[in-house]
């Protein structure tokens, strides 16, 4: 097959793929090194829920296949419809082979959609037939499997890292320290990868790394947003959330570090989420910068979207809201005001960013007043899996677009109101957007005039609905600001109509749905929590 990938690190897990056309069917041969059942599956997250998945081996009675769905972390349950076609179960010299096929744009409500965007691929193994739950025998991984692009492995193991130093976790629910050091890198580089070093994942929630502005000039240790200069530290290097791993750059593309700017200081900020107030908790996370002297063609930036992430903004989400949708418009208007020329912004990757409320995230993109398309979507976000993700196709974002921010909260279990700030139980609503080339601008983000409102109280639908409208119609103080944290800002924006999701299932022939026998012996009814630990 064309197109090859392996799923783990230890190359246990190996996918070949390949297909004829887009609108044809794709035929997948996955190889395990296990003698047990093997599991494959498609995620809009990387976990649990709305995944589309398979399950097979060879038992004692033969061969086994199913095509299996999630609703939920529990028993995935058997499509009515078996979309998937198995072409060959084979074990040999301690491997499973397992070949299968099955239509790229099938229509079963059951089954996940494959487009050209990139993939959460998930995968699970036994050492037995014995279906059982897998422990650390699974794993996930994003790929593009309709426009994929091997990368090229580089020689240089050369890495900078970023990390706290052994610091002591306050006895508190949110805690935000930030260390502010040099990187010390005298000629120009670019950083290619992004490691994460979590030592506590239970605690750790996020990571990012600032560039601060020129007038910052000490290395130091403290606690974050102690209204000094450190504040002042927004050109994001690199993000981290939970549920993340290591990011790679595209080819043509990657941070510049090192050289002119060899005297910079850099902010590493990590938020600790300790809700059981534990104490004597010491923590040295941070981030492994790969990087190369082999510089790409371009200089990469990383441009913060959303609602203002500032201290002062006062908008709040009421208690018991089923859906309450909020906004953070990007005007680049503004950018002409603090650069010139601008140059046309090439997007190629994002990370979308809530707390615990979150639900939904969708990133739209506006020209000329009319809506083009979503740069970034996520209809099953998950607070637990905050990834950094390729876009597949580059999106241009041109002087003048608009760029709205759009999240959805559940509030149904909270019975006072949800503010926004820095606190895990507080709310966020941001897109960081990866993009070439660089430019000085590093936020640019809104938030509507709330002195003009009121902040409901209510658990009724109608008047939660009612008070959503009436903040989406509220002008928008939008802002954008560079890396000296020099500023513009326009006072009357406002909230542009964003577009249904698009199905992508609207415009294919449903009867076109493959079907197929499968054969099931007594270890595949024994499904258990399989896919359980995924997320």
């Amino acid at each position: 097959m064309p197109f090859m990938e392996y799923l783990d690190q230890n190359h246990m897990v190996c996918l070949e793929w390949g297909f004829d056309n887009p609108q044809g069917n794709i035929t997948f041969k996955l190889v395990v090194n296990t003698t047990g059942w093997v599991g494959f599956g498609f995620s809009p997250n990387g976990g649990m829920k709305g995944a589309d998945m398979v399950i097979g081996g060879i038992g004692s009675s033969g061969s086994y296949f199913t095509d299996r769905h999630a609703i939920g972390k529990f028993m995935p349950l058997m499509d009515e419809l078996q979309s998937y076609i198995l072409l060959s179960m084979i074990e040999s010299e301690g491997q499973t082979t397992m070949t299968f096929q099955r239509s790229i744009q099938s229509c079963d409500d059951n089954d996940f959609h494959i487009t050209t965007q990139p993939i959460k691929l998930i995968y699970a193994y036994g050492e037995t037939d014995e279906i059982a739950y897998h422990g650390a025998r699974r794993g996930t991984k994003e790929v593009n499997l309709l426009n994929y692009m091997p990368r090229t492995t580089l020689s240089s193991l050369n890495y900078l890292i970023a990390k706290m130093d052994n610091i002591t976790i306050p006895q508190k629910n949110t805690y935000y320290h930030c260390k502010y050091m040099k990187l010390n890198l005298t000629t120009k580089h670019h950083i290619y990868l992004i490691e994460p070093v979590i030592e506590h994942i239970d605690m750790v929630h996020h990571l990012l790394l600032y560039r601060c502005p020129s007038f910052v000039t000490k290395e130091e240790d403290k606690p974050c947003y102690m209204g000094d200069m450190g504040d002042t530290c927004f050109g994001v290097v690199a993000a981290w959330a939970v549920g993340g791993g290591v990011f790679e750059f595209p080819e043509n593309a990657a941070i510049p570090i090192g050289g002119a700017d060899s005297n910079t200081i850099y902010r590493l900020e990590i938020h600790y989420n300790n809700p059981n107030n534990e104490a004597g908790r010491t923590d040295s996370s941070g981030l492994r910068l790969h990087y190369t002297a082999q510089l790409r063609q371009h200089d990469a930036g990383i441009l913060m979207t959303g609602i203002s992430p500032l201290s002062d903004v006062h908008y709040n989400i009421p208690p018991g809201a089923t859906e309450f949708h909020t906004y953070g418009v990007c005007n680049t208007t503004l950018f002409s005001k603090l650069l010139n020329p601008v140059p046309e912004l090439q997007v190629f990757a994002g990370m979308l960013h809530t707390h615990l409320a979150g639900r939904k995230v969708r990133v739209a993109h506006y020209r000329n007043g009319k809506q083009r398309d979503f740069l970034l979507l996520d209809e099953y976000f998950d607070f637990e899996l905050q990834q950094s993700i390729s876009l597949g196709n580059i999106k241009t974002i041109k002087q003048g677009d608009e760029i709205a921010v759009e999240c959805t909260y559940s509030t149904t279990d909270r019975t006072k109101v949800t503010t926004f700030g820095l606190r895990t139980t507080d709310e966020m609503c941001l897109a960081f957007l990866y993009y070439y080339p660089a430019i000085k601008i590093t936020t640019c983000a809104s938030f509507p005039n709330t002195s003009m409102s009121e902040n409901s109280t209510t658990s009724d639908q109608d008047s939660i609905s009612a008070q959503e409208s009436f903040l989406k119609t509220l002008p928008q103080i939008q802002y954008a600001s560079d890396d000296d944290f020099k500023f513009s800002m326009e006072k009357n924006g406002k909230v542009r109509e964003m577009m249904k999701t698009p199905d992508p299932c609207q415009k294919s022939n449903a009867a076109s749905r493959l079907s197929t026998s499968w054969i099931m012996n007594p270890a595949g009814i024994t499904l258990l929590s399989l896919w359980i630990a995924i997320m």
